[in-house]
């Protein structure tokens, strides 16, 4: 697998530092990654976190604007300038700064949640409500888009 997929709900320890779930792990070192990078969402009371494909996708992101672009400086300070380089140490547990906890609110769990090419961390409680509340936004989709099932798609 070399993607992000799944949830996993954590305890942070004594110190502060949370076990990545080990199949988060195996997709870091697949992608070549000898640290996790997470910068506070721009979306969202949570943390993007992955490896060089999460970067790839800041440097597209921020190769759509103008070299010196006020656009471009802003997105590349928002971005670049909040990440941080967290070390997985030989038991796969990083230590969430203060900025970054504070963020996103947690304080002694967190819910990882794959997106594919990265993941988010969240505190539980507001992923559960994320989750709740984007799942009716797909329902409410799907309803406005019919069932498919007339056109050759699944009903599923």
């Amino acid at each position: 697998m070399d993607r992000f997929v799944s949830t996993y709900t954590m305890r942070l320890d004594a110190k502060g530092r949370v076990s990545v779930p080990a199949p988060y792990r195996g997709v870091l070192a697949r992608d070549g990654a000898d640290a996790l990078y997470c910068h506070p969402s721009l979306a969202e009371p949570a943390l993007d976190a992955g490896g060089s494909r999460l970067l790839e996708e800041i440097d597209t992101l921020i190769a759509r604007y103008p070299p010196y672009s006020e656009a471009r400086e802003e997105l590349a300070a928002a971005l670049y300038g909040t990440s941080e380089t967290l070390k997985v140490d030989s038991e796969g547990r990083i230590a969430l700064t203060e900025t970054l906890k504070a963020h996103a609110s947690i304080t002694d769990q967190v819910a990882f949640v794959g997106l594919g090419h990265k993941f988010r961390i969240w505190e539980p409680e507001r992923l559960r409500a994320h989750l709740a509340e984007a799942t009716e936004k797909v329902r409410q989709l799907r309803r406005s888009l019919g069932s498919g099932a007339e056109n050759g798609g699944s009903k599923g």
